[in-house]
């Protein structure tokens, strides 16, 4: 079920953004986030478990939604003429906002459970752990390795063009006219 919703995830991207390379800088928060919920379920001594599985997919959607905020302002600030690093410090400044509250709120939204307040907390805890622990890293993480993912993808991008441009025969149009 995750490397299904991973594929559609990077599917819907595709489409999204029109290009295959701006969606694997966009999934690359993905591994971020896992990694603290696993080191969250390690800390707490929390099962991994059912619902911890499916806290970890719907914490895969958050990050791949701040991730989006991101790479999305960084591309239309491009449009508009802005240089890379520019458009890129500025997406950070004004995006980084929108992702703490986000974070802010699924975490506080999540702590009662974690705590273990309410109805059978055995069964819902795993989740709520692993949902907060990812939501940790993935927000810190991705403010600062997002970026920079995107710096490289795009190089990679601009370098294989030129390797593109290079390596197609010249056109007929370009050719001098026969004498």
């Amino acid at each position: 079920a995750m490397l299904t919703g991973v594929l559609c995830i990077y599917i819907v991207l595709v489409l999204l953004f029109k290009g295959f390379m701006q969606p694997v800088t966009i999934l690359a928060a993905l591994p971020l986030s896992l990694g603290g919920a696993f080191v969250a379920l390690l800390l707490t001594h929390s099962a991994f478990s059912m619902p911890s599985l499916i806290g970890l997919i719907m914490l895969m959607g958050i990050a791949t939604k701040n991730s989006i905020l991101l790479v999305d302002y960084v591309i239309i600030a491009r449009r508009e003429g802005a240089a890379r690093l520019e458009a890129v410090v500025d997406a950070c400044h004004k995006r980084a906002r929108p992702v703490v509250m986000t974070t802010i709120a699924m975490g506080a939204g999540m702590m009662p459970i974690a705590l273990g307040l309410g109805a059978d907390p055995s069964f819902r805890q795993p989740m709520a752990v692993a949902v907060i622990g990812g939501l940790i890293t993935s927000t810190v993480l991705s403010l600062l390795v997002i970026p920079v993912v995107y710096t490289y993808v795009d190089d990679l991008v601009q370098f294989s063009s030129r390797l593109w441009r290079r390596g197609r025969p010249p056109s007929v149009a370009a050719a001098p006219p026969a004498v």
